[in-house]
């Protein structure tokens, strides 16, 4: 794997934009590298700019990096195909996180040389004389969003990049210094966003464009973060070592209020953007450039060259901004067997056969849900669309379009099913577990329909799990960012092709749980903008339902009523990151809560789950040992070993803990 000093001078994928205001997505122009001269033209500068969003694939969509902000949560952990870049990071006995082996280094190398093109923009871009303070302000929010990722994960990082402070660099330099936590927000993240803030347009340059409204909410968050930071309840020590005070005299309290506030001014002050009417509508394939989405990773199936990747190839799952995150935590559905005879015997069919199809997709079985995810999180099914809006739970069959002529196959029970019924599902809830008759391996004795351990209820065609029973091998897959493609005709489209769907980074809906999670914190509210208030906006949504996935079929219904007399009088933290969990579960936010909180040990230290065998449904409980020293990841090996410095200063340069 290719690994980029920071130091370095920049060899981006840069792009050259044509702001086509027309088209859903950047258009993109590669360039093998920037320098000072480039971005005195008003060409560069849009290039440049254009840059800043194309980064976005190198970090979400990643698997591996994707990997390290679910895995260890209370959400994933490792499943049956999982080497040592899933297994390392679960803390539970199977692996080690170190310098070399953290897929953290998917961030350290393309958020600095995003950091650097962005200062080069900030830097010459006044010289052109049309380009305009908003379109410098664009490349303001990417240097600050590069830099709040940076800190949350790695602690204190360098703001010299080797020209000087915030400054950019031409010339390769191999000398680095770390600066403290508070210096990267004081001096880096709140400035660009405060002056992205004033110069950013209120709707967007272009389809996806960054807003004042974009800035607000990672302002918001960052001011949330660093209020965090600065109380420390729990003692995490943080690094480079400084004293957890604020250079400006402001306390802990201040910034939660500063965090409540910009919060509420970016739900006052919406611009185009708004809640979706249903989860579904949120999620489903689409209509991913919705109204409520502010920031995402784009990727297209218009186009091989802005998406990114491949349409029609079976391609590899990491390199070149590919999206494929969500094959990770899909199961290999495709073991799954039907029979072609009425008695269960005969060459076992595959059932539900690999489509480009958002209940499905290409499966890699490297991360499994919890079991305390699906029963704990999403306990309220009914109600809440939540679960249905996130899981794929019943696997319906599909042979014809693989070219399987059998009208008619046998499943559970010997009992005939046809295209389109269901041949898996697992089960909401406990309620039938007692009735569920589980095999010891992977079929019945005789039988060639099963494959995967599922169990029978009598009466049922459709092979069954229980949440209980779910394993390291067999397990529901993520609906809400699965595969989505409109040119599958009719057969299987293109399953092996990574996702040309864009990748979501951050919703309208987060200003409310950032305010009410500020405000629990003590931050004074406003008149009907209570932390229970704002928690109800997001869970009446949650109650509105258009559309079953369980069912395959519309289902009207408003709970939202309901929603809002189950939330508690009294909202705490735990509650706070139970909502964030089931709003925006498996989508790279969890450990950066957890963290952020610092009750990743307290919610996730253990977790249960079956085996990783065909035929293991009893749940294990597992326990993690999540060390202080893991609330910061450790800083890439090649970046180490890439530095000139001595071996004392190498090892003062990298996280305690890891050196």
């Amino acid at each position: 794997m290719k690994h980029l000093l920071i130091k370095s001078i920049i060899a981006s994928a840069g792009v050259l934009t044509l702001l086509s205001g027309c088209n859903k997505i950047l258009e993109e122009q590669p360039r093998s590298f920037y320098e000072p001269g480039f971005f005195k033209t008003e060409k560069g500068v849009q290039g440049g700019i254009t840059s800043q969003y194309a980064h976005l694939r190198f970090i979400y969509g990643q698997p591996y990096y994707y990997n390290t902000l679910e895995t260890g949560t209370d959400e994933y952990t490792w499943a049956q195909s999982a080497d040592a870049n899933f297994r390392d990071m679960d803390l539970s006995g199977v692996g080690q996180i170190t310098p070399a082996s953290s897929r953290s280094d998917a961030l350290w190398g393309t958020a600095f040389s995003n950091i650097n093109t962005a200062s080069g923009i900030i830097e010459n871009a006044g010289a052109v004389g049309t380009i305009p303070a908003s379109l410098i302000a664009e490349a303001r929010f990417f240097r600050a969003f590069d830099y709040f990722l940076l800190v949350q994960t790695f602690g204190g990082v360098p703001l010299d990049l080797g020209a000087g402070p915030l400054k950019f660099n031409t010339a390769p330099s191999r000398k680095s210094t770390r600066n403290p936590v508070p210096e990267v927000y004081t001096k880096a993240i709140f400035p660009d966003l405060l002056q992205a803030i004033s110069e950013l347009p209120d709707q967007p340059r272009v389809p996806g464009g960054v807003t004042k409204n974009v800035a607000r909410l990672y302002l918001s968050k960052a001011y949330l973060t660093y209020a965090w930071w600065i109380q420390n309840p729990n003692n995490i020590p943080t690094y480079p070592q400084v004293a957890r005070t604020d250079p400006d005299g402001h306390d802990a309290a201040w910034y939660f209020q500063k965090a409540y506030d910009v919060s509420v001014q970016g739900i006052d002050n919406p611009g185009p953007y708004g809640l979706e009417n249903t989860f579904y509508d949120l999620h489903v394939g689409g209509n991913d450039r919705n109204k409520e989405m502010l920031l995402f990773a784009d990727h297209t199936q218009e186009s091989e060259f802005y998406n990114g990747a491949c349409l029609a190839c079976f391609d590899s799952e990491a390199g070149n901004g590919r999206n494929s995150a969500v094959w990770m935590v899909t199961f290999n559905y495709t073991v799954v067997r039907s029979a072609p005879n009425a008695d269960g015997t005969g060459s076992g069919v595959s059932s539900v056969q690999r489509e480009a199809a958002q209940m499905l997709g290409r499966p890699y079985t490297r991360m499994a849900p919890t079991i305390g995810a699906i029963t704990n999180t999403f306990a309220d099914k009914t109600l809440d669309s939540r679960y249905d809006g996130t899981f794929s739970t019943v696997f319906r069959g599909n042979w014809p379009k693989g070219g399987t002529t059998n009208a008619t196959l046998y499943n559970a029970n010997e009992i005939p099913v046809i295209p389109g019924q269901p041949i898996l599902s697992f089960l909401e809830d406990e309620t039938l577990a007692g009735s569920i008759t589980y095999p010891s391996g992977a079929n019945f004795p005789n039988k060639t329909s099963n494959g995967i351990g599922a169990g029978v209820i009598p009466g049922r065609a459709d092979f069954v799990v229980s949440p209980r029973g779910i394993s390291r091998i067999v397990f529901p897959g993520l609906w809400k960012m699965g595969v989505y493609r409109t040119d599958n005709g009719t057969g299987l489209g293109q399953p092996n092709a990574t996702s040309t769907r864009p990748f979501k980074i951050a919703k309208f809906s987060e200003f409310y749980l950032i305010a009410a999670e500020a405000a629990v914190k003590g931050a004074t509210t406003t008149a009907g903008k209570s932390a229970r208030d704002l928690i109800n906006v997001v869970r009446a949504r949650a109650g509105k339902w258009k559309f079953s996935n369980k069912n395959n079929a519309a289902l009207v219904a408003d709970n939202s009523a309901a929603m809002m007399v189950a939330t508690p009088a009294t909202i705490d933290i735990n509650y706070i990151l139970a909502e964030r969990s089931r709003e925006y579960f498996g989508e790279g936010h969890r450990w950066f809560d957890l963290v952020r909180t610092q009750k990743w040990s307290e919610i996730a230290g253990s977790y249960q789950i079956g085996g990783a065998a065909y035929g293991n449904h009893t749940p294990q409980t597992f326990t993690r040992t999540i060390e202080p020293k893991y609330y910061l990841r450790p800083v890439p090996q090649a970046q180490i070993d890439g530095m000139e410095a001595t071996a004392e200063e190498k090892a003062a340069y990298q996280n305690p803990g890891y050196q």
